[in-house]
């Protein structure tokens, strides 16, 4: 019998073993197949703007894949040639050379990675069409993916994973050569001294997790930790804080805690928690530098696609900031105006709401009293009246309404930002007209827009009176603005007035701005959720190999266990206690973690992430379940698989 067909029969026979890597391997050769065809489509070129950043984004998420992946198959290609030492052991005790041996082990690596890259590419082609229809659907296109094999595609995915594999079953080769025949059957043996715990240490890892979230929830512009330590190095600042933190956490904290709940006689010695806490205190010190790496990736999956999807979710909203209006533009030619109003009137697609003219003042404004850190002393701004205000937030159906006299004024400012924008409340500016300068004094800040933003500069309602006095002073100017139904949905419509229109009329829409953010955020939730679940998948993949490594080494000790009369419920329910630990400790960490990282991001960008993250956390939670009843079902069947009862 060959060494090749011994592979064969190895991987035949301990299939199970080997499916959940399998799996993985097959899911991420899917994915990456998948990015590296969807920038050949035909699709995608023909119905987007955009088509070559599109294939520069998926050049760079395949690369990112690919780094991945290759660390992953490496990772578990350890994994499982260190939990066979002891049948390597004993083909060499038998008389089988370390070089055989090894030729075994690349062979069994080798013949894994090709059956699932060939299941992989396969699958990948017979799901191109999902992905392409999928990817148009969330980038707000009605285009149909059609069944396309890419020839480049297949070649690019069988060229990386063909290196990937070889390199792994190479290390996996090498890894032999390391190990003495005595190592190989004492291995059960090693690591099994018990960890000592620090309290100095302990308190030290909270005190590094709490500067690292201090730090990133610190207001990057008001902040003097940020300007001393530099906004370069405090981000590198905060990761080492949060990823040494975490490290001492699993390694020290939980030892610390543990051997206190050892010294607690009444829960320790109640039904078999004895052997829980025990192997979960011998071994938390060999798990911590993996959990650590699981947090951290857990951490960066849930921020990353916490991200993604909450520029997703809340594109329209964003465009409705910015438009607030269907469309809005400048008329000086009265005849153009007329015929927009004739084809917005003729559309079948869409209905007008409402349509208003707009009288409005350009007028250039000295804010010198407002220290603004974001614009020059003087600005531009558009001026309405307090009646067209009431009018418009009417038609919007907003609940507000002003009432000015005198000198007062309000601003509209949507972007505004705390420490950067002007301090505009109580300050007075100067509005110039022609020769001379009207002050008048800020009552009220709104922030949301009447006028879209690229027709209309920042917006100041004035009271009625005075605005007919500038009226006099200074040309009028008419912005028409549209309110009309289906407005995410008016691509040809919005193309039409477009051509009508001169350049200085400076149109706006919200469909444009809405379907822009479609295309962009859309991309980025495929890619950050594909990559997440790779992530995921790959996470829950260690821990699960990590665990059915130590179900092989616990099997005699669970026998003894039953010997001794302890029933299978109760060994049960000891493993799920175990698990429970080992998944919700990187989880915990990891959502914490990513929590804090979207809390800053939301303060940064001044939106609501609550609902989005939720999502994403809820999702994750969900899969990483599931991970945590296979693994609680396989190590409950390796270790009680020999019991007669």
């Amino acid at each position: 019998m060959t060494l090749f067909s011994i592979a064969r029969k190895n991987i035949r026979k301990n299939f199970t073993n080997y499916f959940l890597y399998m799996a993985s391997m097959i899911f991420s050769i899917v994915i990456y197949f998948t990015f590296v065809s969807l920038k050949y489509d035909d699709a995608i070129q023909a119905s987007t703007d955009s088509s070559t950043k599109i294939s520069s984004a998926f050049n760079g998420a395949a690369v990112v894949l690919m780094i991945f992946v290759a660390v992953f198959i490496w990772y578990s290609n350890s994994f499982f040639t260190k939990k066979r030492k002891k049948e390597v052991g004993l083909y060499s005790l038998l008389g089988v050379r370390k070089k055989q041996i090894g030729q075994m082990l690349f062979y069994e690596n080798f013949i894994m990675g090709i059956i699932a890259l060939i299941i992989g590419i396969v699958l990948g082609t017979l799901l191109s069409k999902f992905f392409v229809t999928l990817l148009m659907k969330i980038m707000g296109y009605e285009a149909m993916g059609n069944f396309v094999i890419s020839p480049a595609a297949i070649i690019n995915t069988i060229v990386v994973f063909i290196i990937i594999t070889a390199i792994t079953s190479i290390h996996g080769y090498r890894l032999i050569y390391r190990f003495k025949l005595i190592e190989l059957f004492k291995a059960e043996q090693e690591g099994e001294k018990e960890p000592k715990a620090s309290f100095l240490i302990a308190v030290f890892s909270i005190i590094l997790l709490g500067i690292g979230y201090w730090l990133a929830l610190q207001n990057l512009l008001e902040s003097n930790a940020w300007r001393t330590l530099g906004f370069a190095v405090t981000p590198i600042v905060i990761l080492i804080t949060v990823i040494l933190g975490t490290y001492l956490l699993f390694s020290t904290l939980t030892v610390y805690l543990l051997k206190v709940l050892r010294k607690n006689k009444k829960h320790f010695w109640h039904g078999i928690n004895l052997i829980s806490i025990s192997q979960l205190l011998y071994r938390m010190k060999g798990n911590a530098r993996t959990l650590t790496i699981i947090a951290v990736l857990s951490a960066t999956t849930l921020s990353a696609v916490g991200a993604a999807y909450s520029f997703y979710y809340n594109n329209r909203s964003n465009a409705e900031i910015a438009n607030p209006n269907s469309m809005m533009f400048i008329t000086k030619d009265s005849h153009i105006a007329d015929q927009v109003k004739e084809r917005v009137s003729q559309d079948k697609s869409h209905k007008i709401v409402y349509h208003e003219t707009i009288p409005t003042l350009n007028i250039d404004v000295d804010i010198t009293n407002l220290n603004s850190k974001m614009s020059a002393d003087q600005v531009e701004y558009s001026v309405i009246d307090n009646k067209t205000y009431n009018k418009l937030i009417k038609l919007q159906k907003r609940n507000d309404s002003l009432s000015l006299k005198g000198n007062e004024a309000a601003v509209l400012d949507a972007g505004y930002f705390e420490g950067l924008s002007p301090k505009y409340v109580g300050s007075t500016v100067s509005l110039k007209v022609n020769d001379s300068s009207k002050n008048i004094t800020f009552k009220t800040l709104k922030k949301f827009n009447v006028l879209n933003l690229y027709t209309a500069n920042t917006t100041l309602v004035v009271s009625n009176e005075l605005f007919s006095k500038l009226a006099n002073e200074t040309n009028l100017v008419n912005i028409e603005a549209y309110k009309i139904t289906n407005e995410d949905d008016a691509k040809i419509l919005t193309k039409d007035i477009q051509s009508l229109l001169p350049e200085e009329a400076y149109f706006s829409n919200f469909y444009s701005n809405y379907a822009q953010g479609m295309e962009s955020s859309g991309l980025i939730i495929f890619m950050g959720g594909f990559l997440g679940l790779v992530f995921l998948a790959a996470t829950g993949s260690i821990i699960y190999f990590k665990q059915l490594t130590e179900a092989n080494i616990d099997k005699e000790r669970y026998e003894i266990l039953h010997k001794i009369g302890v029933n299978k419920k109760e060994v049960k329910k000891s493993i799920a206690r175990q698990i429970l630990f080992i998944f919700a400790l990187p989880l915990i960490a990891g959502i914490a973690h990513s929590i804090v990282a979207l809390t800053a991001l939301s303060r940064l960008m001044q939106t609501n992430l609550v609902i989005p993250v939720f999502i994403c956390i809820g999702i994750y939670v969900c899969i990483y379940i599931a991970y945590y009843f296979l693994t609680v079902n396989t190590y409950y069947k390796i270790v009680t698989k020999s019991d007669k009862q």
